[in-house]
């Protein structure tokens, strides 16, 4: 148990706490939420040991293991695997001490260290260090490349998998979903969720905090308030709060009245029920939750375009990639004023290629590009921060825009970007990358496009600059295509998916939920139906009945060898989901006020056992549902 008690702490002369106290209990996970510059990484500093408290006291146990993400890494000559293996120390350790026996011949100390090895479960060590960087998206071929030949990117996934990797009792993690795709998200939330230890949380992700915290505690005007439950019962709870001051009520009842009349206009043109179902299910949680955000410092809504033409952008059969390496084929989409698409799919796919063609950036390869009249684009691309002058200020990137644009008319417009005051005229030079984000959707918004291209607008945004964009997207009255790893974002302002995978794009009728769970089939890798078709193409079955039948044979020998592996991973699997459902009913269970009193006090003890239990026996399954997965694997890659 860590336990702060009555802290207050200071930095360059700012009071980020006053008689803050916080107490983290064994198995617990907390997300760490509160404006940026609140103290949340100071907070973490302070747990770590690295800064000293300027009043209170700090409990934390002498021999707790902590693990954190280190800010950089080191252009090193060696391999991904053996890096994320470094952060291990202990494991490191007994393989010096066996290298050094084996040179002094010492066998009984040989057997000392060999016997700690087994115990540390040293032995599948390598095997653990792939899974991570497999889960974080990671090739085979790139676990052996150099770290010095990653992106920076790259590089942060690998931090993440070293952190990952470090036996620990309390893991603090500060935005560890940066520069990960929804494929690495959703992955790592479940790791997460697995996780034995204490966990302390911060991430802008609303949807990667509902689904691994138990707990909130909000830094808020020096104060630390906790909460109990998710993300979403936060909002709900501290709106309800909210909702008691009077100052806010009439925002509050503005913003309702927007949502009310965006719901009754959604509801009138939903068409595909399952995604509809999901949207609307949405924007009731949205409805609630709105009050929550009433002092944000963000609100803005996007202009109203100027002139619309129906269809505005129309793909015929269309090939995307580059010269000599398509990447999508037979690609047909029509943009029309009021489509909001969401494009899904795994790294690498071609999502970004195919925004790039659809902003004109990238030339059709084959195929046909009908433009509406009027046509006016907005794209926010992946990397749209690099394209801002750094000696310019906002005022004047907007300025250079439209040079007619009254001053006071672009301070306007900025301000509801979080740019007030003396801000809008700073440099770019000397803003976050957060500040940075918002000035570059700013500019796409001062352009009032008629077609608006978001890939990945969220990076570097905080929880209410993104809440911000959410109501503003809502009620965008052009045509809009988004490419995100937020899942909020997604599920909250788009009514249509298409799924982006295997050189196609094509409709996704289904729900985010569905999207993860095709996610996980993919990551256990090749279905029997892939590998039947290698088989086939290792035979070169021809027309002839002799290799028809040849192929048959194969195919059922394959079934045969296979089966066991994969009725091994299937039980496991269903296992493994009665042990989660089971730990979800009794968690929700704790969540009774009546256990926490006297009367209830036995009863508490049960479940709190029981519950221990119940997460000991997860993750024992989950381990063995690992190497069955991988056993699997391995049968596949002998007789592919």
């Amino acid at each position: 148990m860590i336990r702060l008690q009555q802290i207050n702490l200071m930095r360059g002369g700012k009071r980020l706490l006053e008689e803050a106290s916080f107490v983290i209990h064994q198995g617990q996970k907390i997300g760490l939420t509160g404006a940026n510059g609140c103290g949340k990484s100071t907070l973490f500093a302070l747990i770590r040991g690295e800064i000293s408290a300027d009043a209170g006291d700090v409990g934390i146990p002498k021999n707790l293991r902590i693990a954190h993400m280190a800010q950089e890494v080191l252009a090193l000559d060696r391999p991904a695997v053996e890096y994320v293996l470094d952060g291990d120390v202990e494991l490191r350790r007994i393989q010096q001490a066996i290298a050094d026996a084996e040179v002094r011949h010492d066998d009984n100390a040989l057997a000392i260290q060999h016997a700690a090895l087994e115990s540390h479960n040293g032995y599948s060590a390598k095997s653990r260090a792939e899974q991570l960087l497999h889960g974080l998206g990671f090739s085979q071929d790139q676990m052996q490349s150099n770290v010095r030949s990653f992106s920076g990117g790259w590089r942060v996934r690998l931090n993440l998998a070293q952190t990952l990797m470090c036996p620990s009792d309390l893991l603090l993690l500060d935005e560890p979903t940066n520069h990960l795709d929804m494929d690495a998200i959703i992955w790592l939330e479940g790791w997460l969720k697995q996780y034995p230890g204490m966990l302390l949380l911060i991430s802008h992700d609303r949807d990667f905090l509902d689904g691994v915290v138990d707990q909130i505690a909000h830094i808020e005007r020096q104060a630390l308030t906790t909460y109990r439950g998710n993300y979403t019962a936060f909002e709900r709870t501290r709106a309800e709060r909210l909702a008691l001051q009077q100052s806010s009520y009439e925002k509050q009842q503005k913003q309702k009245a927007h949502l009310d009349d965006f719901i009754r206009r959604f509801r009138a043109k939903a068409t595909k029920a399952k995604q509809a179902q999901s949207r609307l299910k949405a924007l009731d949680r949205l409805e609630e939750i709105a009050p929550a955000h009433v002092d944000s410092p963000f609100t803005f809504t996007l202009p109203e375009p100027e002139r619309f033409f129906d269809p505005l952008l129309l793909i015929r059969k269309g090939e995307m990639g580059y010269a000599g390496a398509p990447i999508l084929k037979n690609v047909s989409l029509g943009l029309h004023p009021g489509s909001c698409i969401g494009l899904l799919g795994q790294n690498g796919a071609g999502k970004s290629t195919l925004m790039k063609t659809l902003a004109d950036q990238l030339p059709l390869l084959a195929g046909d590009r009908v433009e509406g009249e009027h046509l006016k684009i907005g794209y926010f691309a992946q990397h749209q921060l690099e394209s801002l002058d750094l000696d310019a200020t906002p005022v004047l990137h907007i300025q250079r825009l439209t040079k007619t644009a009254r001053e006071q008319e672009i301070r306007d417009f900025l301000g509801g970007f979080g740019f007030h005051g003396d801000k809008a005229l700073e440099v770019v030079k000397g803003f976050s990358g957060g500040e940075q984000a918002r000035l570059a959707l700013a500019i796409v918004a001062w352009q009032k496009p008629n077609l608006l291209l978001l890939d990945e607008p969220t990076n570097h945004l905080d929880l209410e600059m993104r809440h911000a964009l959410t109501m503003a997207l809502q009620g965008y009255t052009g045509a809009m295509v988004l490419i995100s790893h937020d899942r909020n974002l997604l599920r909250n302002t788009t009514d249509e998916l298409y799924l982006v995978s295997d050189g196609k794009m094509e409709p996704f009728d289904d729900d985010l939920d569905a999207y993860a769970t095709w996610l996980s089939q993919q990551r256990r890798g090749v279905s029997l139906r892939d590998t039947s078709d290698q088989v086939t193409a290792d035979s070169g079955a021809g027309s002839s009945a002799r290799d028809r039948k040849e192929q048959k044979r194969l195919e059922a020998a394959l079934r045969a060898k296979l089966r066991p592996f994969r009725q091994r991973v299937e039980k496991l699997e269903q296992a493994l989901e009665q042990c989660h459902a089971s730990l979800v009913e009794l968690e929700q269970s704790l969540h009774d006020p009546s256990l926490y009193t006297d009367d209830g006090r036995e009863q508490l003890k049960t479940l709190l056992a029981r519950q221990m239990l119940l997460k000991q026996q997860s993750q024992q399954l989950e381990d063995e549902w690992m190497e069955a997965c991988e056993a699997l694997e391995m049968a596949e890659s002998q007789v592919s």
